[in-house]
């Protein structure tokens, strides 16, 4: 893979994971929606903004030379991401499992690339 595509990969990621974390800090109606389906509590709001927000910010010190960052920052989005899945699943929610299984979809790319080699 190019240093360029897995730049990009490592940026779309730290984006998309930034995009959701002020999703969920502004209480967006589809996160309530989603949240409240798969039966999680509006206060974990605010908690889980942050963890989305540290694995972006993570993601882009690895991309600045921190590899153990970077490398640190995708395996706890990965992890996140099993967790929203397992949330899906066991609340029988699959309509929109394609949502979170994209965001993990980006965190484990992520971690390839960031891997030192």
């Amino acid at each position: 893979m190019t240093a360029v595509l897995a730049t990009l990969v490592v940026v779309i990621t730290a984006a998309i994971n930034l995009g959701i974390a002020v999703a969920d800090l502004v209480r967006a109606p589809f996160v309530l929606a989603n949240s409240a389906e798969v039966g999680v509590p509006e206060r974990w709001l605010p908690a889980l903004a942050a963890l989305k927000a540290a694995g972006a910010l993570g993601l882009v010190l690895g991309l600045l030379g921190v590899t153990w960052v970077g490398v640190a920052a995708a395996t706890g989005l990965v992890l996140f991401y099993l967790g929203a899945i397992a949330a899906h699943i066991r609340a029988r929610v699959l309509h929109n499992l394609a949502f979170p299984a994209l965001f993990l979809g980006g965190a484990v790319a992520s971690f390839v690339v960031l891997l030192p080699p």
